[in-house]
């Protein structure tokens, strides 16, 4: 099985990009985000420790966690951001390694590991390949400005909170541009697909 890392900035446009490989390959496709996100649902020892951590302010009317209080604390505060990540990222490294021997034993061919922080969590050193998403900034912003109802100085905080393009360009074994049509991005899947 081979154990591919795809990463990238926010708004590069990853999940078409899985959504392609899962279609046309049959990978089996884990996003690092979903997992953390099942992770911290109610009731779930993440989720007490953040509330440990962060106090019951960042609770809907449900008692649930509101990603988008938290995401405000965390963004804009690095020791924050740092003190949530420690919480999260060992819980979501454990339950993908489990995924991993799961997809294992059903001889999977493709397993994909999507992360934002593919690299700063390391999960770079489990995969056989890392490739990056790399869509220019000014393009990215307006994707999250328009796609996800994000204003710019909240685009601008997430985008400050990751790595520089160089940074993943280092730790990257390819690069695949996704700034122009989807057509385009398709013939690159394709071409390092077939190369594996």
């Amino acid at each position: 099985m081979k154990i591919i890392g795809i990463t990238g900035g926010v708004g590069a446009g990853k999940t078409q990009i899985l959504e392609y490989l899962n279609n046309r390959y049959g990978a089996t496709v884990c996003q690092t985000d979903m997992v953390g996100k099942k992770l911290q649902k109610k009731g779930t020892k993440c989720f007490d420790e953040i509330v440990a951590c962060f106090g019951t302010e960042i609770l809907d009317e449900k008692g649930e966690l509101n990603r988008d209080k938290l995401a405000g604390i965390v963004f804009s505060d690095t020791v924050k951001r740092n003190e949530l990540n420690a919480i999260v990222h060992p819980a979501v490294a454990e339950e993908i390694h489990r995924k991993i021997a799961k997809e294992e034993r059903r001889n999977t061919n493709l397993f994909i590991i999507e992360s934002a922080l593919l690299i700063e969590t390391h999960y770079d050193e489990i995969c056989d390949e890392v490739w990056y998403i790399y869509v220019e900034a000014s393009i990215r912003k307006k994707r999250l400005v328009y796609a996800r109802g994000y204003d710019a100085r909240k685009v601008d905080d997430i985008i400050a909170a990751q790595l520089p393009k160089d940074e993943f360009m280092k730790h990257c074994d390819r690069v695949i541009d996704n700034s122009n049509t989807f057509e385009e991005t398709q013939a690159q899947l394709d071409e390092i697909v077939a190369d594996l």
